[in-house]
């Protein structure tokens, strides 16, 4: 084999020069078609299984032999096999890929040994150039033993799929479309993950803005700046296990707190009982999710489940087509799903929960609504809040133990109120807040709150470019109806918060911000103690 031209062999995407705002196009990562680049790419047939079950590994490669490495995931990277001078086949990704899937041949099969943990193992594809220099891509998968653990944390991986710019497309840019410059509603499980979603070096910036923004500067966004610098996806500070759940695992079990860890492909399509659990759990940004998942969730929670969602943005239905290997969500085009025609289907349509026909507000499931919230502590919404969420009700078992008193601010060092978090309608009455719908105020309480925004006011500073702009006020403005000046200007001003939520006999507690798991990076003494607060109530207390 001829000596390779690149250890990074991206396909750079050129930005359309009718693309309104061309900073901030990604260069996505994909396979390269010169065979003489060196270069090693992985993917599974699925995220998660069960001891025994056997994993497919498909493993394009243009070196003679590659390697695996597996290592679990959890207080400390635990090394568990390591396959070498594995035969090495080339296959070119389609250019559709995205879209469609690789459709690349087993490259591999591995049983799962009945002594491997539950717990994610990730997955270092491996290859050596004649120089000695490494080409590593990563992957990541979910294994669960026989006997389950008392907690369950469901992985963001709808998430993750909808940020996934691998090949081209995700639910935000993307390749498709006639002039081929359009983010794709349809994208595959079928291709591997972008660089940062699985592995990120220490230091990486995370999206909320560290310094404070002097008055009259243009904003900033340091996790692209250092994105495009270090060749990692746009995207890796928005999804992955990288950025969010990681961090929950490594702090949970270095708490002693046991997990299962299952991927709401098993969530949708029943492969997880809830009802073997004290609690289920997700963390980081939780964005999409299916019909069938609430569905999971809510008679779970109503036969007395408990729920701890340390997440936020619970905003888009997605469908599973394809056997689960297809996602789909049309988003801002959902005029063009072809379910919203249909009557008998047209409550799946993929838009926003609480937009017709759909109608079904996140917060009759973890009692916060995505829309109602949105963006904190980065570009110019919000860019000199707190970080962190003001306490109301001190008093309550959340604060247990945290010497935490009414108007207290928290989480402000590390930064935990952002980038984009979820909320509800309120009122304030005697300097409490109440939810505003009376069928909300039944049953849900809110303990903490901060001031958010759905777009980012522009001030005519000289050089700036908004990157969210007024693009989601517009668009939930016109799926609520409520497209008017008044109707604009209530939906901008908005929250999130900390709730709990009585469900039937079931509880859910809420804290509804993608960053809470800084707090737990960064040690924060009282994000700490109201998430073990939290835990230890659900296994020991109710």
């Amino acid at each position: 084999m001829a000596s390779p031209k690149s250890l990074y062999p991206f396909r750079r995407h050129v930005p359309n020069s009718q693309t309104p705002n061309a900073l901030f196009e990604h260069y996505y990562e994909c396979a390269s078609d010169d065979e003489t680049v060196l270069q090693v790419w992985c993917y599974t047939d699925k995220l998660s299984y069960r001891v025994g079950e056997t994993v497919q590994f498909y493993v394009s490669t243009t070196a003679k032999k590659y390697e695996l490495l597996i290592a679990r995931e959890g207080q400390r990277l635990e090394p568990v096999a390591h396959y070498n001078n594995l035969p090495g086949l080339f296959y070119k990704a389609p250019a559709d890929c995205s879209v469609n899937g690789c459709n690349w041949p087993v490259g591999f099969e591995l049983t799962i040994p009945g002594d491997w943990r539950s717990g994610a193992y990730i997955i270092t594809a491996r290859v050596l150039s004649q120089e000695g220099k490494a080409f590593d891509q990563h992957h990541i998968i979910f294994v669960r033993s026989e006997k389950p653990a008392p907690l369950l944390l469901i992985a963001a991986t709808s998430t993750w799929l909808a940020y996934n710019d691998w090949g081209g497309s995700n639910h935000y840019q993307g390749i498709t479309g006639p002039d081929k410059n359009q983010y794709s509603p349809i994208v595959s499980t079928q291709r591997p993950f972008s660089k940062g979603f699985v592995v990120l070096p220490k230091g990486a910036p995370r999206i909320p803005i560290r310094e404070r923004l002097a008055a009259g500067a243009i904003p900033r966004y340091p996790h692209m700046e250092w994105s495009y610098a270090q060749g990692y996806s746009k995207k890796y500070a928005s999804a992955g296990w990288a950025s969010y759940e990681r961090h929950f695992v490594r702090w949970a079990e270095a708490e002693g707190f046991d997990l299962d860890i299952a991927s709401q492909h098993d969530l949708h399509f029943g492969q997880v009982d809830l009802s073997h659990y004290k609690a289920a759990i997700m963390v980081g940004h939780d964005e999409y999710w299916s019909w069938e998942m609430r569905d999971q969730v809510d008679q779970y929670v109503r036969l007395g489940g408990q729920v701890a969602r340390f997440g936020g943005n619970f905003l888009w239905q997605i469908r599973f087509e394809n056997d689960g290997q297809t996602q789909v969500c049309y988003k801002y085009r959902f005029e063009k799903d072809p379910y919203l025609h249909d009557v008998e289907k047209q409550h799946l349509t993929t838009t926003c929960w609480e937009a017709e026909p759909v109608n079904r507000p996140g917060s009759s499931t973890v009692g916060l609504n995505g829309t109602r919230g949105f963006y904190a502590g980065w570009g110019v919404a919000v860019p000199r809040g707190s970080g962190g969420f003001t306490v109301y009700r001190p008093e309550h078992w959340l604060f247990k133990d945290t010497d935490l008193y009414y108007g207290d601010v928290f989480g402000t060092e590390a930064k935990i109120f952002g980038y984009e978090v979820d909320g509800l309608d309120y009122y304030v009455q005697d300097g409490l807040p109440f939810p505003e719908k009376a069928e909300e105020a039944k049953n849900i309480d809110i303990l903490a709150m901060g001031l958010a925004t759905l777009a980012e006011d522009d001030h005519g500073l000289e050089g700036a470019e908004l990157f969210m702009g007024e693009e989601d006020l517009n668009f939930v403005a016109r799926a609520l109806g409520v497209n008017d000046k008044a109707g604009k200007e209530k939906l901008k001003r908005a929250a999130g918060m900390i709730v709990t939520y009585h469900n039937g006999k079931g509880l859910v507690v809420s804290a509804g911000t993608c960053e809470w798991v800084a707090g737990l990076i960064h040690q924060d003494f009282f994000t700490q103690q109201i998430t073990r607060n939290v835990l230890t109530r659900f296994l020991f207390e109710r």
